[in-house]
């Protein structure tokens, strides 16, 4: 990216990454530090590169066929699921200089009792979410001493009730789930498995993805060559819930008041949103 009269002009680089893949490329992720790129491809094989194009490992999932590969977003795991019914997770291992030293293995999602369709982590990777062809969907607890090996905790079990294909986005305060099944979308609320709402026919055709904005205010998905945008209203409920769970338990003057100006404000900035939905 060059700025070019307070404008930024993306230019293609000085050429291609080399092709590996033997088959169709499904997914491509960044790592948040800088260190690393991550495509899949619909077979069983997940690549790592390093910025100029070089591969740094070669990751063979053993799940017959890759579903959805991702990056979280702390930089530090790669995750895949498919065919088979789990999701296995990598860490990408640099030194303490920035060199590439290995791909280990993780920890793996085990609970579904069908192929795992996608997943999503929160911001801090503390929690993932997997949705199935089981009609499930799973919450789950990844801030674990893998290294010792402590599996995750199956937090959550939801029913899913949609069709393939589909998609799953996690908030990134991992409060709410969203569920995307052919053109529809239904919100959960992540704590309680509650549907918050439902979003009928939002595309015309297949939603191809579907994501939460850092600030946890929105939701996005896209398809058919629009991108629509939606007021994570079930987002802002669970956050004045748990800030009035916070505010019964606070003993300290200045921390409850400080608890009851957050939730009049997330309050009102909630009654904002009903308000334009009524217009």
């Amino acid at each position: 990216m060059n700025k070019k009269d307070d404008a930024f002009v993306i230019s293609a680089g000085h050429e291609d990454f080399p092709k590996h893949h033997k088959t169709t490329v499904i997914n491509i992720g960044i790592a948040e530090t800088g260190k690393f790129i991550m495509t899949a491809s619909c077979d069983t094989t997940i690549l790592i590169w390093n910025m100029k194009g070089g591969i740094l490992a070669n990751i063979n999932t053993n799940q017959v066929a890759n579903a959805y590969a991702g990056v979280s977003p702390c930089g530090r795991f790669v995750a895949s699921c498919g065919f088979t019914p789990d999701v296995k997770i990598w860490e990408v291992c640099f030194g303490k200089s920035g060199e590439f030293r290995e791909v280990s293995r993780a920890f793996e999602l085990k609970g579904h009792s069908a192929g795992v369709c996608g997943f999503a982590f929160s911001n801090d990777s503390s929690r993932m979410a997997t949705v199935s062809k089981d009609g499930t969907w799973k919450l789950w607890k990844t801030d674990v001493e893998y290294k010792k090996q402590q599996d995750p905790y199956l937090l959550y079990t939801g029913k899913w009730s949609g069709h393939e294909p589909c998609r799953i986005a996690m908030s990134p305060d991992g409060r709410v789930v969203a569920i995307s099944s052919v053109c529809d979308i239904t919100v959960y609320n992540a704590q309680t498995g509650e549907v918050e709402e439902e979003f009928k026919s939002v595309h015309g055709d297949t939603i191809s993805d579907l994501a939460f904005d850092s600030n946890n205010r929105f939701l996005v998905s896209t398809g058919d060559r629009v991108i629509r945008v939606f007021h994570n209203t079930a987002g802002y409920k669970a956050s004045i819930a748990n800030m009035k769970d916070m505010f019964k338990k606070a003993t300290n003057k200045g921390t409850k008041e400080r608890l009851q100006q957050q939730i009049k404000d997330a309050q009102r900035a909630l009654d904002a949103v009903y308000k334009q939905k009524k217009k």
